[in-house]
């Protein structure tokens, strides 16, 4: 019940972001089950029964542009690494 409701995304349950936090997770482990947990309990629930372990998104620029990135990479560096 509660691995099908974490399952759905934390959008799914009103949170603005589609991230999970222990709070978060109490706040919906609360609302299905009706039972309270503290943080520790809630982590154990994580890793313990379902399974699950710490995952950070990556932190990438919004204005990353892979292209440039491997022009940079195929013909600047190259002519960097050899010298003057």
């Amino acid at each position: 019940m509660v691995r099908a409701a974490l399952e759905q995304g934390a959008r799914a349950h009103g949170f603005e972001a589609d991230l999970w936090t222990l709070e978060r997770v109490g706040v919906v482990v609360e609302q299905t089950t009706g039972v309270v947990l503290s943080r520790a309990s809630v982590w154990r629930v994580l890793t313990g029964r379902l399974g699950w372990s710490l995952q950070r998104p990556e932190r990438r620029a919004v204005e990353r542009d892979e292209s440039e990135i491997a022009r940079w990479i195929a013909h600047e560096w190259p002519r960097i690494k050899k010298g003057p």
